[in-house]
């Protein structure tokens, strides 16, 4: 998995974790990146995840790639070298409401902190994308997301310090992405992350058409 000893042991450590008493088939998702220097956190896993063990594999998960397709990596090379985390690690299940998945509750967020403050401080990122609502304001200020995203921030965080740049949730049940000039400030965040991969040597940098 990594030429981290550290990483591989915690990696092995949260994959066998309990601690928020769901079911004995909801486990934890867990990244296989190799060395890396970036971490892109999301939300929550999904049904999809769930059943596949792999993060962002559902249809979130295939826009999420054709965006970081357009900073110039590709899937295979983005899972490889990109740390995926999330704000909790196992599906929470449906949403009441009947339409998407529930939000993990302050609780698990709780519970979950201790894994993704551990990955910081082994990994010390270079480049943080946290992706989606709760984890953007997990590293930035609870702001509208038009004031955030489309920049880049220095976030403070267990690990250190990192250039984080956050996106937009990739989920269709988000409308914000389609309102006003937000599909410019998308642009924007992807060259930023394109520019900041490309100076990690990871992938090819942005393409022409990405601000």
């Amino acid at each position: 998995m990594s030429d981290r000893p550290e990483l591989e042991t915690h990696c092995r450590a949260l994959a066998d974790c309990r601690m928020c008493g769901h079911a004995a088939d909801v486990v934890p998702i867990v990244s296989h990146a190799v060395s890396p220097r970036v971490m892109l956190v999301g939300q929550a896993p999904g049904k999809v995840e769930a059943s596949g063990g792999k993060p962002f594999a559902g249809r979130a998960g295939k826009t999420l790639f054709r965006w970081l397709q357009r900073a110039g990596v590709e899937e295979e090379t983005a899972r490889r070298r990109i740390y995926i985390a999330a704000i909790t690690r196992c599906y929470p299940g449906p949403s009441p409401s009947g339409r998407g998945d529930r939000v993990p509750s302050p609780t698990e967020q709780e519970a979950c902190a201790v894994w993704l403050d551990a990955e910081l401080r082994i990994i010390r990122p270079k480049v943080l994308i946290p992706v989606g609502r709760l984890a953007i304001t997990r590293f930035l200020p609870n702001l509208p997301l038009h004031q955030l995203i489309g920049r880049a921030h220095e976030v403070t965080h267990a690990g250190g310090k990192s250039v984080a740049i956050p996106l937009p949730h990739p989920s269709g049940a988000s409308s914000w992405i389609h309102q006003d000039d937000h599909p410019a400030l998308l642009d924007s965040a992807l060259g930023l992350i394109g520019r900041e991969l490309e100076r990690l040597r990871i992938g090819r940098g942005p393409a022409r058409s990405v601000a």
